[in-house]
């Protein structure tokens, strides 16, 4: 059986995802659950982020190397052949076009600008399909940091592309052989290693998870897309806005960025999980890597394994902001399995001369079966996020093909 939430009416928050209340918090979820020895450093985090937020002069760098070094603004393609046979209108935000290929860079970028601001000189990250960790080591490189990336010992043997491309930028690679090897164990490694290293380092969270301020930091750093994307549908639909945006989700990153460009809209918001890494359509409140959200959880309230063939969805859990917009009925969250992630790719090759990763390949996998159920009807106007590309995942397909 499927794992979904229900369809509600659409309900515009006020604003458009602004800032979280007090400690944190987006509703019952979120807040700082973190070691005592860190407090002080994400306090300090938080000091720097809110200060440079309001600085023109950080946003303007940021958004110089955005438009100079990564590419943006990422197009809006129309993917026509796809769309004539789905019977919907269907558009891709364009993350794979990036430079390293995907939405992750955007966050980094900004983070890794924050670090300087903040004089640390070394950024510590997890990464799971490797792509914040290709981001973290290109960002450091550019801008003369030190970088070390924690990746689990299943994912580094997945992603050797990316392992090497880390390994080539100058980053240090530390592979994580405790738990399942996944995402969860690389990021629960790389926060034990910030307790030491808080003087000199900062922690490049790669996703809408983790101790305040990390999620809404996170989201407001990757918002250009949703931002984007906003104002390219206004040109190009004749609605202005899609009937649904959708995109991938394993913390969520990629998925906040694009909806907090639609909050305010009536746009339905629909996030994809993994079939084996639901956290926001099946998982129970609890707490993991410092904040309060959705995770899966056996009978005692231990985390439980996740699994999807995208590493970059091989996690327990959601964003904390996604369980409160879950909750809200603002946004549905829905799964889909491996098989029907790995065909939506091969369609989306073969019809659009495109090769998504993995990731992303889920987010399609629903609008496929969406299209083919009913869920879509026809002439609906779609917009996906393509949080990136396939070239990391040949090797996967290969085998599968």
């Amino acid at each position: 059986m499927r794992n979904v939430s229900p369809w509600r009416e659409p309900v515009p928050l006020d604003g458009t995802m602004g800032e979280p209340r007090a400690r944190g918090r987006f509703g019952e979820y979120g807040g700082r659950y973190a070691p005592e020895s860190l407090v002080e450093a994400c306090r300090e985090v938080d000091e720097a982020f809110r200060d440079a937020w309001t600085d023109p002069g950080f946003r303007g760098a940021l958004a110089r190397l955005l438009a100079v070094h990564v590419g943006r603004p990422t197009p809006l393609t129309p993917a026509r052949r796809l769309s004539e046979s789905l019977g919907v209108q269907l558009y891709l935000k364009r993350e794979d076009l990036t430079h390293t290929g995907s939405h992750k860079i955007n966050n980094v970028l900004g983070q890794a600008l924050l670090a300087t601001r903040m004089g640390r000189r070394r950024l510590i990250a997890e990464t799971g399909a490797g792509q914040h960790g290709v981001a973290t080591a290109t960002a450091a490189a550019l801008l003369g940091l030190e970088a070390t990336v924690f990746m689990g010992e299943r994912d580094i043997e997945r992603q050797a592309l990316n392992v090497f491309r880390m390994r080539m930028l100058g980053a240090e690679v530390v592979p994580v052989t405790s738990g399942s090897r996944t995402l969860k164990d690389a990021t629960s490694e790389a926060m034990r290693h910030w307790v030491g290293a808080t003087g000199d380092s900062h922690y490049c969270i790669g996703s809408v998870v983790g101790p305040d301020p990390y999620p809404w930091m996170v989201r407001e750093f990757q918002r250009v897309i949703g931002d984007e994307a906003r104002a390219q549908c206004a040109a190009e639909l004749r609605t202005g806005v899609p009937d649904h945006v959708v995109a991938c989700v394993g913390g969520g990153s990629n998925a906040a960025g694009t909806f907090a460009g639609f909050a305010d809209t009536p746009a339905r918001l629909v996030g994809v999980e993994a079939e084996g890494g639901a956290g926001a359509a099946r998982g129970r409140l609890g707490v993991l890597h410092g904040c309060r959200s959705l995770f899966l959880q056996d009978d005692d309230g231990q985390i439980t394994e996740a699994h999807s063939i995208a590493a970059g969805l091989d996690y327990p859990g959601v964003g904390p902001e996604h369980a409160h917009l879950r909750d809200l009925g603002r946004a549905r969250y829905v799964t889909v399995t491996d098989d029907e992630a790995v065909a939506a790719a091969v369609r989306l090759a073969r019809t659009e001369g495109i090769v998504p990763a993995l990731e992303s390949a889920h987010a399609l996998a629903w609008v496929i079966r969406a299209a083919g159920d009913g869920d879509l009807p026809a002439g609906t106007t779609v917009l996906m996020t393509l949080s990136g590309r396939g070239d990391k995942d040949v090797s996967t397909y290969k085998e599968l093909l």
